[in-house]
């Protein structure tokens, strides 16, 4: 038997073994879970006493005062003997409040702790990830703006084309993800409460209660909403919230899967070309085969767990398209294992890309030794309009160009040799009337546009005190 215990004699999720925060990992735990359930159970009782029922200010107090202090042995005793998970806890709930037993739940369908939970659940995670996502966005503008004017080749098709810096080329990057925190706040901004809606949303149990006054039902609905910290409750519901809620959070949590995934990709391709590098530790081993490799170990993190978080999409929008009426219980499991991990992903992925853009590592030499290898193929239209301003003819200015330009491309592809394209300008006396001019014709900074104006940074103001935090990776 393994000696460190039962925790290694099973399956556990690596999204938390390994890799999401403390506060995610806690968001979706069982104690959050369980402690807001009975925190719901309080709204409600202190709701429907404010409202005239009989609820005692003792009962309220009793719950209030074992509100942390779960018996979870009990809880799991009392689900195996219900099969019921929600009864399980009034009954463990219960009975460590004897006064407030006969109040608790009262009205209540399991939905009205489950779904409100899973909401409360949703809107902390978003809080949790949005201070995340303005840090990256933070690291990668001062990185743009370092950046801005450093020329760098651009590629098209993956092959080199125009010239571009490696700022703007940042401000690609920074735009997508703007995009996912305008996303991610809307989607937080969108939830609302399910509220006090009964067992298929008609209300019909509060209404009993309450002897027939519809005021009074909406004002409890209203009341519990508010206490939960909620501004709206969804006006409509089965028993459960309609499932699209859950598409539409998970679907900003995707796009964002998205993002990071062609980000990483590009410093990935790039690190191959040995122009832009991720952190790389002092004694962090690239290849257990291989000592000089320096693998973008942290990107290819980022690329394969954001391609799980896309994919965890499939879920919900599968989910919300097979409800039947007012509810299906097929929901249930998919949603206990979709929704945290959704969540939990985006999570791990926005920290790995924080360190990431902390310290990314850009090699100038690099970069400007394989403009000088394509600058003067891409120069070729700036020769021609220089030849032509010096008196020369359009057409004959071409067809030297071009004879030129194949003699290079032969050397570069076939005989594996530098692009001596500019030595053959040089030595041919056609070009003499501008060969003085060159050098400033082959400037790269010449062929970059308004790259350097283009850079941009975004307004992080909500998050200004969240900003400076760093992140320190374990694995």
């Amino acid at each position: 038997m393994d000696t460190f215990g039962d925790e290694f004699n099973k399956y556990r999720s690596p999204l938390v073994s390994r890799y999401a925060s403390k506060e995610m990992a806690y968001n979706f735990s069982d104690r959050k879970k369980f402690t807001t359930w009975r925190k719901l159970w309080i709204y409600l009782a202190k709701a429907e006493k404010a409202l005239g029922l009989p609820v005692t200010e003792a009962q309220v107090a009793e719950m209030e005062s074992h509100a942390e202090d779960i018996d979870f042995a009990m809880a799991a005793e009392e689900e195996r003997k219900l099969r019921h998970d929600v009864m399980a806890h009034v009954h463990t709930f219960a009975h460590c409040c004897p006064t407030a037993a006969p109040i608790i739940h009262l009205g209540a369908t399991s939905c009205y702790v489950g779904d409100n939970t899973d909401l409360i659940v949703l809107r902390d995670g978003f809080d949790i990830l949005l201070p995340k996502l303005a840090r990256v966005i933070d690291r990668l503008s001062n990185f743009a703006e370092k950046y801005a004017g450093l020329p760098t080749l651009g590629f098209t098709h993956y092959q080199p084309a125009q010239l571009t810096t490696v700022g703007k080329r940042a401000c690609l990057w920074l735009q997508d993800l703007v995009m996912d925190m305008r996303n991610l706040q809307r989607g937080r901004e969108d939830l609302r409460f399910r509220g006090v809606k009964g067992t298929t949303g008609t209300q019909a149990s509060f209404l009993q209660l309450f002897q027939g006054d519809h005021d009074k039902v909406e004002d409890l609905d209203r009341m519990v909403t508010e206490m939960a910290g909620f501004k709206k409750a969804y006006m409509v519901t089965g028993q459960t919230y309609s499932r699209k809620v859950d598409i539409d959070s998970l679907s900003h949590l995707a796009s964002m899967g998205a993002t990071i995934h062609k980000i990483c990709t590009d410093i990935r391709l790039l690190a191959n070309l040995k122009e832009i590098e991720e952190p790389f530790e002092k004694e962090q081993i690239g290849s257990s085969a291989m000592p000089y490799k320096r693998n973008p170990m942290r990107c290819e993190r980022c690329c394969s767990l954001a391609r799980h978080l896309i994919a965890l999409l499939a879920d919900p929008l599968q989910t919300a398209s097979v409800q039947w009426l007012e509810r299906t219980l097929d929901d249930s499991a998919n949603r206990r294992i979709s929704l945290p991990e959704s969540f939990l992903t985006a999570d791990i992925i926005l920290s790995t890309l924080q360190n990431i853009t902390e310290g990314l590592v850009v090699y100038p030499k690099v970069i400007e030794r394989h403009i000088r290898h394509e600058l003067p193929f891409m120069a070729t239209e700036n020769i021609i309009m220089a030849m032509v301003k010096a008196g020369g003819n359009r057409q004959d200015c071409h067809e030297k160009i071009r004879v030129l330009s194949q003699q290079a491309a032969t050397v570069v592809k076939q005989e594996g040799g530098d692009n001596d394209l500019l030595a053959r300008v040089q030595a041919d006396p056609y070009f003499a009337p501008i060969l003085g001019h060159l050098d400033n014709i082959l400037d790269p900074k010449t062929f970059i546009g308004r790259a350097p104006q283009q850079e941009v940074r975004p307004l992080l103001e909500p998050y200004k005190a969240q900003i400076d935090i760093k992140i320190e990776l374990e694995l």
